[in-house]
């Protein structure tokens, strides 16, 4: 009986996950700058990782549109914080974010400092975000600058969840590596969700799960804020 009771559950989460997603996504605005940022009342969910590592891809897998945010196999595409509405018109019941990345892009070395001031900044003093996705390439686990963004995320307490990408690139045993060495490191981080969630773009693995797992962050349906 408690199996069963895991299994609905676990279908019902799925089925919101589905439902929420099946809504329009609006792109609202691109923003260079802390003051750009609009005021909302909508929890907000911000897809943060190094250049590359495909957030504009997980975006798109989603919401179900290959050309909603931008993508590119060059580093350092997205340049600005690019808003999303999530849940209908009138009605969204989720802001998406999807960040500039952090560490090596093709593009001038001030241009890369000022959106990383600008992604650091944001991560840190945006009220309305409730939770960080921070998107890990399967293939090489955690770097050096994903562990500072962690460290700064359990400083503001900012609570984050890592999303391994790309899970179709590497065998099974590797990837299974990589995921036990992330929930390891991931242990002695106060600010850190315990699920880590492992996606591909490109076949559809792990989508569903990421998407129910943001529904159970978003305004109940019909709660939306215009």
């Amino acid at each position: 009986m408690a199996e069963d009771d895991a299994k609905d559950e676990a279908a019902a989460r799925l089925e919101a996950g589905r439902v929420l997603f099946a809504q329009p996504c609006t792109f609202l605005r691109g923003v260079a700058d802390l003051s750009g940022l609009p005021a909302s009342d909508l929890p907000e969910v911000a897809f943060c990782g190094r250049s590359n590592v495909g957030k504009s891809s997980l975006v798109n897998a989603l919401t179900g549109r290959k050309t909603l945010a931008r993508t590119s196999n060059t580093p350092g595409r997205t340049q600005e914080i690019n808003l999303f509405t999530l849940g209908g018109e009138g009605r969204p019941r989720l802001m998406l974010a999807d960040l500039p990345g952090h560490g090596f892009a093709r593009a001038p070395k001030a241009k890369v400092d000022a959106w990383t001031r600008l992604v650091n900044a944001y991560l840190k003093g945006r009220p309305p975000l409730r939770r960080v996705l921070l998107l890990v390439d399967a293939r090489h686990g955690l770097k050096g600058i994903d562990r500072e963004v962690m460290t700064m995320l359990d400083g503001a307490a900012v609570n984050y969840q890592v999303v391994l990408t790309k899970a179709d690139k590497p065998g099974k045993k590797a990837l299974f590596d990589v995921l036990a060495a992330t929930r390891a490191a991931l242990s002695g981080h106060v600010a850190a969700h315990p699920d880590v969630l492992t996606t591909s773009a490109q076949t559809g693995e792990g989508v569903p799960e990421v998407r129910a797992a943001l529904a159970e962050i978003a305004l109940p349906a019909g709660d939306g804020t215009a």
